[in-house]
């Protein structure tokens, strides 16, 4: 290793890094830079280190002389540095053919509402059919009334979501519905010898079907068929005695594509009541999704990628057939931190053992949650579409929503005092007076809060409290603390009113504390449901006045107003973020 050539090398990438960050860089940056791009230096890595330090050490200016330096000793790297491209966010570009009307569909199963995955599909499909003038489709895939089955409520929540969402769709359309139509499918698959029959018990076809082998009842002729498929029709078997198979490539080299069911026997009535008990045989999903994909005139796909080897197995139905199989993107699995591993059954299990309150319970990733703690529709938009439509599986955190969320209701949200876990305070020497803090810091309206001799401070500051304590009590008056032993806490009022202070020329910087009045009908019970806890405290009375809109209580966070009980006086509010 050659310590000048070494040397240079270093203070190359270490130019072309303060170049592009506009400041000098971290050793670690740029030593992983050097062995990254020279491996054969990464057995000198302790000699390479303390050369990397002195070069930095003796990295002084501005951008203007680093760029100046490097263009003598690297140009090419600047050159990079100015073709390089931030990470692409957003949606590629769609594949469109001339003149092709453009039509997408968002196909959930209404066994629950909808969850922060379907949020990306209604999101996502919405968008695309906006950008190119074309026609987005809300259809529900509720034809599995046993397994899945379909809550009424749900189709509603859907409706509901898509509005909030700005998607609302240019068509609704229910599987359960077409049920006769799939029927009509099956038998024309039937005549073409393409489906069959299968009388086999599940481990049985299974034993056939991972050997690659076909099973007794595959080769059965057309007509048998036919009447066998006549007869599950008519409840001459029993659930789960046979299904209906579209015949593959049975030595397939993934056994999920071999013979797959594309109807069984069902007994279970479905819960829209004008299907009922009418049929007893329902089609599976990949089969109904893929007929109404066709009946629909559906050109593009964009779901995740955890669907692929349904595309596989429907391409089969659509090459017997003779339609042209729409085009697909997928995306790739999102893993939100904050919730781990979550489906809509565990949830609902979980609502059903009292775990959670509902499906808007806080801790829960359903919009429904997300909305009654104050998330902003157009947050939440721009959240999904900066994501992407990429096979890449992303871990992520609720944090970036949250940031988008906080620049569009910041600018909007009244501010409020609360105070969790109260410690009632008496003030000797108390002022009777109105403090008028701001309704907003960009605003000049004020609202009054009476303060007397008692207050409300919150517990978590009443704990860090010991006597002598100096504090300022916001847009109040600053005080000194006597003694915070229960039952009986109390601080003494010293100096003028915090709104004197103005007229002083050195203001005493004491840290700055929260406070409720405790005076009848100036204060509320506030309950605040967060995913982490239940805060149980007191808030000014104006926040009366806020149901329904996401408001600010200062040094706690934003949260939205969620109910006001006028009788007793008390809120309820959901938490949003910091």
């Amino acid at each position: 290793m050659e310590a000048d050539e070494t040397r240079e090398l270093i203070e190359k990438y270490a130019l072309q890094n303060a170049v592009k960050h506009g400041k000098t860089p971290k050793a670690g940056a740029v030593l992983g830079k050097v062995l990254g791009e020279h491996p054969d230096l990464r057995k000198y890595a302790k000699k390479v280190a303390p050369l990397v330090n002195e070069v930095l050490s003796g990295l002084k200016g501005d951008p203007e002389i680093w760029a100046q330096r490097l263009k003598e000793l690297a140009p090419e790297l600047i050159d990079e540095i100015s073709e390089r491209k931030e990470p692409a966010t957003g949606l590629p570009d769609l594949e469109v053919g001339d003149k092709e009307k453009v039509v997408l569909r968002f196909a959930p199963n209404p066994n629950g509402p909808a969850t922060i995955g379907s949020v990306r599909g209604i999101v996502v499909n919405a968008e695309y059919a906006r950008r190119h003038d074309g026609e987005f489709v809300l259809r529900f895939d509720d034809t599995d009334p046993k397994t899945k089955p379909p809550m009424l409520e749900a189709y509603l929540w859907y409706l509901d979501d898509c509005e909030y969402l700005g998607a609302v769709p240019d068509r609704v359309v229910y599987a359960s519905d077409h049920i006769s139509k799939y029927y009509e499918y099956a038998e024309k698959l039937i005549l073409l010898g393409k489906a069959y029959v299968c009388f086999c018990k599940r481990d049985e076809f299974k034993r056939y079907k991972d050997a690659g082998e076909a099973c007794p009842h595959r080769n059965t002729d057309i007509a048998k068929n036919l009447e066998c498929w006549k007869r599950m029709l008519n409840r001459a078997y029993a659930e789960g005695e046979a299904v209906l198979r579209i015949k593959t490539d049975i030595t397939h080299k993934d056994p999920a594509l071999r013979d797959w069911a594309a109807f069984r026997i069902v007994e279970t009535p479905h819960p829209r009541t004008e299907i009922g008990g009418r049929f007893c045989v329902w089609p599976l999903l990949d089969f109904e999704s893929a007929l109404e994909d066709h009946f629909l005139g559906i050109t593009h796909i964009i779901r995740g990628k955890d669907l692929m080897d349904s595309e596989l197995r429907q391409r089969y139905v659509y090459d017997y057939l003779g339609w042209q199989y729409p085009k697909t993107l997928h995306w790739g699995r999102m893993k939100i931190h904050e919730f781990g591993k979550f489906s809509t059954s565990a949830i609902s299990s979980a609502i059903a053992d009292g775990t959670y309150t509902g499906w808007d319970d806080p801790r829960v990733p359903t919009l429904r949650a997300l909305r009654r703690r104050g998330i902003s529709s157009e947050a939440i938009r721009k959240f999904m579409i900066d994501l992407g439509v990429g096979e890449t599986d992303i871990s992520l955190s609720l944090d970036t929503l949250y940031a988008l969320n906080r620049k569009i209701i910041d600018p909007v949200s009244n501010r409020y005092f609360f105070v969790w876990d109260p410690v009632a305070v008496e003030v000797l020497d108390a002022v009777d007076m109105v403090a008028t803090p701001k309704q907003h810091p960009d605003r000049d309206d004020l609202r009054e809060i009476p303060a007397g001799s008692r207050v409300f401070l919150c517990g978590e500051d009443a704990e860090s409290m010991k006597p002598g304590d100096r504090l300022r009590m916001k847009n109040l008056y600053d005080i000194e603390i006597m003694d915070m032993k229960l039952p009986t806490p109390s601080v003494k009022r010293i100096g003028n009113a915090a709104q004197e202070w103005c007229a002083i020329e050195e203001k005493p910087r004491y840290r700055i504390i929260h406070w409720v009045p405790d005076i009848p009908d100036e204060y509320l019970k506030v309950t605040v449901r967060a995913p982490d806890r239940v805060y149980e405290g007191f808030g000014e009375a104006g926040i009366a006045s806020e149901l329904g809109n996401t408001v600010q209580f200062e040094r706690f966070g934003f949260v939205r107003i969620d109910s006001v009980d006028v009788k007793n006086r008390s809120v309820v509010a959901y938490f949003a973020h910091r």
